[in-house]
């Protein structure tokens, strides 16, 4: 039986499942291969848990809660509510935020993983062959494997533009943004998406002087325009600058060249400058597919960079799946952790499952951006668009938060197939569109279902009802649905 050694090394009897990278995909998919009685082992270069633990969903989701406590506490004046000055340690802030990450790191740790009968090896691995590889471990070792299949989960990286002079500039990521421990001054966000607008409105909520720059004409340019927009006006009311529309030309140190924290300056296109004191680039992120041996094991990645897969995850390599950012499927933890168990049960069962097209997505800035399957932007041909503003969702009302929508895409036979809601908890009220878009239901079937009053969740419902009452007072319907009146009035009348 493969197992690992106590020093490290592994027997080379061919492991059942490879797993390479410790994070959310690597993780589910190692604990999945062991719990169906396979023999797996999952090899990790530094730390299992991967982005959402250490730099990502955890840390950032922490951030945005205590960037949430003093944002109500300034806005307590509207409901006759005053607290005076709102004073933030952003060191303690920090605090807050290691904290949620100790108490989650044990559920991500090599102890929770070899619990379930699955051997943790830590070194860099690299592809020697079709079914072999060899761990580079810290101390210089190596350890050949050979392994019948394999899934390679090694993640993604934030991405570093190639823009003149920005190499002179130790600029900030959302990997290293956490080291922060006092107010870096003046802070300018590169990138507009949903990392850029989540750590851009979170600083300036800590009193941060913050600007964001983007490209393209809107922030969050993948969503709906109108989220969009319901997302600047959050951001400039939080005190925000917002540069859209002018991209960046060149990045101009202080302080001359070499390397270091700052300040400098954007030079946009149009000839504006922005100036910062530190430089936080949030432009996407790449994937970690260099130095992984894919020549060697017969694995074909695209012009980006990205591992070749097929809809059942496989890679051009018949043994070897693919699951995670480095595929080019959306790079979202529970899109990693849905397609690693899905890699390693179709490996070690020979299943041929595919991928759920059905994606939800969040950003989580407030109000929240929530979507899922076919944009809501505007009607095409084959696509309606129903809208409700949340002006007439009473619980929004009662919490004076009413700029928000929820707007469902359904095609020619009335299906649901997309959903844009913003909302404060826009994330917790796509669960059940996500749910409804999967079985293909239709407004009247979420309609039909009691909902809780007053709630969040009266936005979708509440759109649904909207169709529903649409389409009874359609001609045909309304004809048939009074002559039922009628013929019961009178077949009630001659009972009587």
């Amino acid at each position: 039986m493969s197992r690992a050694t106590d020093s490290g090394r592994v027997e080379v009897e061919p492991w059942d499942l490879l797993v390479v990278g410790g994070g959310t995909a690597g993780i589910v998919a190692a604990k999945t291969a062991a719990r169906l009685g396979a023999r797996a082992v999952l090899a990790e270069e530094h730390r299992t848990g991967g982005d959402c633990l250490w730099t990502g969903c955890v840390p950032s989701k922490s951030l945005l809660a205590a960037a949430d406590v003093a944002a109500a506490a300034r806005g307590g004046g509207r409901f006759g509510i005053d607290v005076g000055e709102v004073r933030v340690d952003l060191a303690r802030v920090m605090d807050h935020v290691q904290s949620a990450i100790r108490h989650i790191e044990p559920h991500d740790s090599p102890a929770s993983i070899e619990e379930v009968g699955a051997s943790v090896l830590e070194g860099r691995v690299r592809l020697t062959g079709p079914t072999s590889a060899e761990v580079r471990h810290p101390d210089g070792t190596s350890t050949p494997l050979r392994f019948r299949h394999a899934v390679l989960a090694t993640g993604a990286a934030p991405a570093i533009p190639s823009i003149p002079g920005i190499e002179d500039v130790d600029v900030l990521t959302s990997d290293t943004v956490w080291d922060l421990r006092a107010d870096p001054g003046r802070l300018v966000v590169l990138g507009g998406g949903a990392i850029g607008c989540e750590l851009g409105q979170g600083f300036a909520r800590l009193g941060v002087d913050v600007t964001v720059v983007e490209g393209a004409d809107r922030l969050l340019p993948a969503e709906d325009p109108a989220a969009a927009a319901a997302v600047t006006r959050a951001l400039v009311a939080d005190g925000v600058d917002v540069r859209t529309g002018a991209a960046v030309e060149r990045v101009r140190p202080a302080h001359g060249s070499g390397a270091g924290p700052g300040p400098g300056v954007l030079l946009l296109e149009g000839g504006a400058e922005v100036p910062f004191d530190r430089l936080l680039v949030a432009v996407g992120r790449r994937p970690r597919t260099d130095d992984l041996g894919l020549d060697a094991a017969g694995v074909q990645v695209d012009d980006r960079g990205y591992v070749r897969v097929d809809d059942r995850l496989t890679t051009t390599n018949p043994r070897i799946r693919a699951a995670g950012d480095l595929t080019g499927h959306a790079q979202l933890t529970h899109v990693a952790g849905s397609h690693g168990s899905l890699a390693a049960s179709n490996a070690v069962l020979g299943l041929r499952r595919r991928v759920d097209p059905v994606v939800p997505r969040v950003t989580y800035t407030q109000p929240e951006v929530a979507a899922v399957g076919v944009g809501t932007a505007g009607e095409r041909d084959d696509i309606r668009v129903v809208r409700l503003p949340h002006l007439d969702v009473d619980r929004a009302v009662a919490e004076g938060r009413t700029d928000g929508f929820t707007a469902l895409a359904l095609d020619g036979k009335g299906r649901l197939v997309g959903a844009t809601v913003v909302a404060p908890r826009a994330g917790e009220m796509l669960a059940e569109l996500t749910a409804a878009i999967r079985r293909g239901d239709r407004p009247r079937d979420l309609g039909g279902v009691i909902h809780p009053y007053p709630a969040w969740s009266d936005g979708p419902w509440n759109a649904a009802l909207v169709e529903v009452r649409a389409q009874l007072e359609k001609p045909l319907p309304q004809r048939a649905t009074r002559a039922l009146v009628r013929t019961r009035r009178w077949w009630s009348d001659r009972r009587a």
